[in-house]
């Protein structure tokens, strides 16, 4: 497989995963670090960091807007919950296995 093949296939699966996501509003990004040790807030710090190093200019609440598919605020108003007692506790369990983001 070519580089460019290779790079369309990773962006097609990237939107893929962005859009996924925007879809499970009831999949919270706490339960996300629990199991898998990355969420929303974690693609978007890779996506911010990803046009730093190529000089494109893209803020952290920007990429956020892109993954999330509307404001943070907004998003966060129509679809976060209060996380419970265990979704901390997990959380804080997991720590250690959490994405380890450049620059972030």
């Amino acid at each position: 497989m070519d580089d460019r093949t290779r790079i369309e296939l990773e962006a097609a699966a990237f939107r893929g995963l962005v859009e996924h996501l925007q879809n499970r509003t009831d999949v919270q990004n706490i339960d996300l670090m629990g199991l898998a040790g990355f969420c929303r807030n974690c693609l978007a710090k890779w996506y911010a960091a990803a046009a730093e190093k190529r000089d494109v200019e893209m803020d952290y609440d920007r990429a956020r807007e892109i993954v999330y598919g509307m404001p943070f605020p907004e998003w966060k108003e129509k679809h976060q919950s209060e996380a419970s007692g265990e979704q901390k506790r997990k959380f804080e369990e997991t720590k250690p296995l959490h994405a380890k983001i450049s620059g972030h």
